[in-house]
């Protein structure tokens, strides 16, 4: 039977007894109905996991004792930096939680010029705020003990001026860290770089609903990004970086 997980943000030692925050503890005994001596794990994102018991269960709240450090890693050897231009609120959500599930270490919102959703500075705010959250609870569901990080929403062009990419990438070879932006006319697809094995970093970059505009996409590549395709279709924007991430994992990853 698999244990219920929460994230606990808190230092943690076997043997300590741990008053949950209050959305834990509503969550564990008004939507879990977990009882008293009831087993459930506890991350709090620094490497592992505790088995823990709860010794305590109010309406809204429980106290456990973690009982054991399990040095449980479940991160990928790819490290994937998935820069995604900002989609419509429910598509944006689906994106991160997925990507989290397959094992993306960072997400980078961009703000691109067919980007629907335009953020306020109070707006792009609570919706970094809600993204976090969504990563932390696909955390919670799929095993991660690590907390991927959610960097604040960037425009486009101001984000790439900020990489510094490998002169190697712009030969078209990708290198130990290699970059790449999703475009549906490139020449090249994931078949092309399958045979090397020295990629252990990717930050890939994957436009909104409506595609990159054409200056951006060639401000990208000449800012080093490699151009890849997906195939001879066209992917849906909540499509097209999961698949390119299950794709690389595949090839340089944990699959």
């Amino acid at each position: 039977m698999t244990l219920p997980r929460f994230y606990c943000p808190v230092e943690i030692s076997p043997g300590q007894t741990i008053d949950l925050p209050e959305s834990i503890g509503h969550h564990a005994a008004r939507v879990l109905r977990l009882e008293h001596g009831a087993g459930l794990i506890l991350f709090n994102g620094r490497g592992g996991e505790f088995r823990s018991v709860i010794t305590r269960i109010g309406r809204n709240s429980a106290t456990v004792v973690a009982e054991k450090h399990l040095a449980i890693e479940r991160e990928s050897q790819l490290s994937i930096t998935l820069a995604q231009a900002i989609c419509g609120s429910e598509k944006m959500d689906w994106i991160v939680q997925k990507a989290v599930e397959l094992g993306v270490n960072r997400i980078q919102p961009l703000a691109t010029k067919r980007s629907i959703v335009r953020l306020s500075v109070e707006r792009g705010e609570k919706r970094l705020d809600h993204l976090r959250k969504v990563v932390i609870s696909a955390c919670e569901q799929c095993g991660r003990n690590r907390i991927p990080e959610v960097s604040q929403p960037a425009r486009l062009q101001n984000w790439l001026g900020q990489q510094i990419i490998s002169p190697t990438n712009l030969a078209g070879d990708p290198p130990v860290d290699s970059y790449f932006v999703l475009s549906p006319a490139a020449k090249e697809g994931l078949r092309y770089y399958s045979l090397t094995s020295r990629v252990t970093a990717i930050t890939l970059l994957v436009g909104p609903e409506g595609g990159f505009a054409p200056e951006e996409e060639a401000a990208a590549v000449l800012a080093g990004f490699l151009p890849l395709r997906l195939g001879p279709r066209i992917l849906r924007a909540e499509s097209a970086a999961l698949a390119a991430v299950a794709a690389m994992q595949a090839l340089w990853g944990d699959y």
